[in-house]
Parts: structure tokens; sequence; C-alpha cells
């Protein structure tokens, strides 16, 4: 039988035989050693084969905004402690002064090429909604998410980066968003003034999640403040409803900062409401606690988070990259570590946003990537971009994406 896409001397993590990787519609079909016929073979030469990279979280509507602002945002929430994290949200809120439609659609498209040649074929992609963004980034992001269907599938999340209580209207335009074919419903509690508004912004989002049947993606405790408690609240309020394994916990950088007893209670919280948490170590100076969240059996993941925007001045939509820094800022630098970290970027991505059957194995839906390297530790060190990239079971055409 002649496959469509054959990947031949394939090296697989945890696996000593190369081994050939047979694709058919879609589907990864065989994987064996056994010789087999393609229309499109690529020889991997003994290089290592994986899934693709799955970024869940990426301001996407924001990407290469920087430099059309001063740096005011990015020092405050990067300052020590993060204190002033929400005042950096309020700063960075000016560049939505300026939105449009075009150079938001010409930047997403930029930053979802880049995402392509570096292997990233799925993104959970943020698009602010609120009185001042309206529905403009989120117009765009649509856009861009229908251009490049099967190549990197983009879950565009409605995202009220600016408050429900605070934005008086913004819960109208998030009904609108998910109207117009959103595919996740947004949410950040903790910039909200009191806890009675942060419950109120939870119930609203978890409310049109539940009349649209979506997935909640929500930023919590993004702040050097222990006492922050949004974490909690999603969690209790997802198992309130009966909507386990339907939501997303983003950053919860408070975590740092928990006495020991209730981190305990709240990394039970999450395992109960089968919520995974993203974390963005790269992007701030506080962070979740990951290994500890690991080592108690929770689902984590890395995010890219910004790409050259007000709160990160770099990013390249490569999840290698994310991974090496990750390596250092999380010092998870054995080998196992850092097959660890390799499971966040990929399996472990894919199972926090709910892509079924992600994964390579017979019978997964053909997401694949010809790494640059020979193991996992190698790929990291050097983090250069794929050999090849496999999409819904097509390779992706490097050289015209690069154009």
């Amino acid at each position: 039988m002649a496959y469509d896409i054959v990947i031949r001397n394939a090296r697989l993590r945890g696996r000593k035989e190369k081994v050939d990787v047979a694709v058919e519609k879609g589907v990864i079909k065989r994987i064996g050693q056994a010789a087999t016929k393609g229309a499109t073979v690529i020889d991997a030469g003994g290089n290592l084969v994986t899934e693709s990279f799955v970024n869940t979280h990426l301001h996407l509507c924001k990407v290469y905004t920087l430099t059309m602002m001063d740096s005011a945002a990015l020092k405050s929430y990067h300052g020590a402690g993060m204190g002033a994290a929400m005042t950096a949200i309020e700063l960075a809120a000016k560049i939505k002064s300026r939105y449009e439609e075009g150079w938001i659609l010409k930047n997403a498209r930029r930053c979802l090429k880049q995402a392509a040649l570096n292997g990233n074929t799925h993104i959970r992609a943020f698009a602010d909604v609120d009185s001042k963004a309206k529905l403009i980034g989120l117009k765009a992001l649509l856009k861009a998410r229908d251009e490049f269907k099967g190549i990197v599938d983009v879950q565009v999340v409605a995202f009220p980066q600016d408050g429900v209580v605070r934005e008086p209207g913004t819960v109208e335009l998030i009904k609108q968003a998910m109207d117009l074919g959103a595919d996740v419903v947004g949410g950040i509690p903790w910039i909200e003034y009191t806890e009675a508004d942060e419950r109120t912004h939870i119930e609203e989002m978890v409310k049109i999640a539940r009349k649209h049947d979506k997935d909640i993606s929500m930023l919590v405790d993004d702040a050097g403040d222990p006492g922050l408690r949004t974490l909690e609240m999603l969690a209790v309020k997802l198992l309130e409803v009966g909507r386990k394994g339907r939501a997303l916990a983003h950053h919860a950088r408070a975590m740092a900062l928990y006495p020991e007893p209730y981190f305990r209670k709240v990394a039970a919280l999450l395992k109960q409401a089968e919520m995974g948490v993203v974390s963005d170590p790269h992007t701030g100076p506080l962070h979740a606690r990951v290994k500890e969240l690991l080592e108690n059996g929770n689902l984590v993941c890395l995010g890219q988070d910004d790409c050259c925007d007000a709160y990160y001045p770099f990013g390249q939509c490569s999840m290698l990259e994310v991974g090496f820094l990750n390596v250092h800022l999380l010092w998870m630098t054995s080998f196992p570590e850092m097959e660890t970290i390799y499971d966040m970027l990929t399996v472990n991505a894919a199972r926090c946003i709910n892509l079924e059957g992600f994964g390579l194995k017979v019978g997964a839906p053909a997401h694949l990537v010809v790494l640059d390297a020979k193991s996992v530790h190698e790929a990291l060190w050097y983090h250069k971009p794929p050999l090849h990239v496999v999409s819904h079971g097509k390779l992706v055409d490097r050289q015209a994406l690069a154009v």
C-alpha cells in the first residue's frame, strides 16, 4: 500500500530502533520498521520525530505592538514582586485606541506563519473584547483562523481583558463575540476591584460558556498578591455547575506566594475540577508552582503568552524556545525533567485544551515534526526550527510560508 506521507528512519522518544511513520487521509496509519511506500517520502535521517507543538496561551491580537507604544507597561509588569501588574494592564490598554482590523490581521498572519514554520500546529489565541477594543481584534483573529485552517488550528478566545464589572457592556460584547464564532470564553476575574465583583465576573463568563457549550480560559491571580483567590473561585464554580474538564487556568502567578496548606488545597481542587494550568515563567518574575503541581499529579503545560507586546519584548512562536527558557527558569535540567518539559509543550498542552486523540500513535491525527536533533536534550539545547512539519496530515509548505 502507498500512503500519503511516509517518514523514514525516524527516531521516536522512548524507542531505540528507528522506524517508519506512515500517514494516510490525515491519520497516522502505521509505525514500524517494515518498508512502506508513500506519495511523499521524508528521510528523517535518524532525527527525532514527535507530535507537533501546542501553544495554549497567546495574545494574538497584540503581537508585534511593543514598537507602537512606550515601555511603561513592560516596566510595571516586570517589576519586583509583580505588585504593579494591574497598573501594567491599564497602561497596556492604550494600544486598543489604535485597533484596526487591517494591521491586526497582518500581524496575526505573520505570527501564525512563524508558528507553522516552528511546528506549532495548534494555538489558543486571545482577542481582547471590551469597550475600547470592541470586536475589532476578535474579527481579525476569526479571519486569520479561517485562513490558516489545516496549517495552524487556532482557537479564538473572546477575552474581557479589562474586566466585566469594571467595564460595563463587556458581557454583551462577549455574547456577541460567541455569536460571531469565537471558540472559547475568556476571563480575568482578578482584575476586578472586589471579591464580589470577581465572583460576578466568573459567574457571567461561565454562564455564557454553558449556553454555547464552549470551553473556558481564564487568567487568574496574575499578580504578586498571596491573597488573590480567583483560581479557587473558578475551580469551585466549575464543580458547582458540572463543567469538569472544560476550563484552563492561565498564569496563577500568586501561587508562588501561597502558604503551603492553601497551595495543597488549591491543587486538590484543580484535580477535582479536572482543570489544567498553563504557566509562562519567561514573561513575569513570578509563576505558578510548576514542579510542585507536577509532583502532585496536576496537569500543567507551558505557553508562549506574548510576542513582542507590552508585556514581553521577545517571542517567535517557537515552543522549543519556550522550553529552553523554562528548563532554566524552572531548574528542570536533568534528562527526565527535560522530557517532562517537552510533554508540557506537546501532549500535556493538547490535553489542556481538549485536543482529541493528539499524540504520536496509530489512529491519531497526523500532527508531526521532524526535528533537527537526535534527542529532546539536543532539541531544547539548540531549539532550531523543525526540518519538516506535518499538520492535519499534510506536509507544510515551508517555502510558501517563508515568502
